[in-house]
């Protein structure tokens, strides 16, 4: 038996139980977790915003140690630290074959699976492949990838979702260039994520948005320039931040059809904006033809960071030892399994960036 943080059901409460794993089966590996990045997807998993079968163990940013592996398993063994990948790729479906593995038709197929027993003898799931809020997991080989040399194993949980988010954002969705101006709007983990990276892409001006003043020492130290707090005249400022041009990208990270708005009001004629923030289906988004052609600005969504953890990480790992990407700075608390609950009202009030939880 370990414990773990498990959803009972679509707008329940999270509980901390004590769950039944079973050993490893063919292709699949048992893992120590060491640590677990409380995220936005894991709120949206508990509200519906986001659907999987329930009851389920939550997480989905992790980092952990090889306990044991099932037969068939060669690329990872007993004692190998690894990083948690909650959307593998199957190498087979469509996208997966033009290269596009971040949209993987497949990649969610194994939340349907019965991924351990409550002590009442309750099925449980793992809400998205992984159920990294636990002490320990059983997953698919395919759901972990070796821990980069030089990364500590604490740290790297936060590779699993934020960084490569965040990093994917600003190099493969928005593709922003030295000297270009970026604003994010939405300081937390993933909103923190993709100041660093900009900053590393040598973007000259970093404007950070935020709801919350006190979130501005956060911003600061992963790369912002500007801060401003979020209000009906966003957008106006953005543009006087920028020369009254606005911003050649904006990055939207709270998935909220208001910040969308923003985030395109607040980028230039021609400008980029990417939406990473994952928003309701209530959540309608509305532009007229004209303002369409008159603006040229381009708007994309982007799924996980559109990364190949594969291809990501090594080069994320070399910005980590060089001291380049700082993943420190996306924490604002460390926690135990019992803090899960207290972390989610924190997102819900906006307060903070990462919680991780360290086992």
């Amino acid at each position: 038996m370990v414990r773990a943080a498990v959803l009972p059901a679509i707008g329940s409460p999270l509980e901390i139980i004590g769950i039944e794993l079973p050993e490893p089966g063919p292709g699949q590996v048992r893992v120590r977790i060491a640590a677990a990045g409380v995220c936005h997807s894991d709120l949206s998993l508990s509200n519906g915003t986001m659907r999987v079968p329930v009851p389920a163990v939550l997480g989905h940013e992790g980092a952990g140690t090889v306990v044991s592996v099932g037969e068939g398993v060669t690329h990872v063994a007993p004692g190998d630290g690894v990083v948690l990948n909650w959307a593998p790729s199957c190498g087979k479906c469509h996208h997966c074959s033009i290269g596009e593995v971040w949209l993987c038709s497949d990649a969610l197929t194994g939340t349907s699976r019965v991924h351990a027993v409550a002590e009442d003898g309750t099925e449980l799931h793992p809400g998205l492949n992984v159920a990294a809020f636990a002490e320990e997991t059983v997953v698919a080989a395919n759901c972990v990838l070796p821990v980069p040399d030089g990364v500590p194993l604490v740290d790297a949980a936060l590779l699993g979702c934020a960084v490569l988010t965040g990093y994917g954002a600003v190099r493969h969705s928005a593709r922003v260039r030295e000297g270009e101006s970026v604003v994010v709007l939405g300081v937390g983990g993933v909103g923190l994520a993709t100041l660093q990276s900009a900053r590393i892409a040598g973007a000259s001006t970093i404007i950070a948005v935020d709801v919350s003043p006190e979130k501005e020492a956060l911003a600061r130290r992963a790369g912002a320039t500007e801060y401003v707090v979020a209000s009906d005249t966003t957008a106006r400022e953005i543009r006087k931040l920028t020369g009254g041009q606005g911003a050649d990208v904006a990055v939207e990270c709270v998935g909220r059809a208001e910040t969308i708005r923003t985030a395109w009001d607040s980028t230039r004629r021609g400008g980029r904006t990417t939406v990473v923030g994952i928003g309701g289906k209530d959540q309608q988004v509305t532009f007229n033809a004209l303002e369409i052609f008159h603006w040229g600005r381009t708007l994309s969504g982007c799924v996980y960071g559109n990364s190949d953890p594969a291809r990501d990480l090594p080069v994320l790992a070399e910005h980590i030892r060089t001291g380049r990407f700082d993943l420190s700075a996306l924490v604002s608390e460390r926690i135990g399994l019992d803090g899960i609950p207290a972390a989610f009202d924190n997102m819900i009030a906006g307060r903070g960036a990462r919680a991780l939880v360290v086992l």
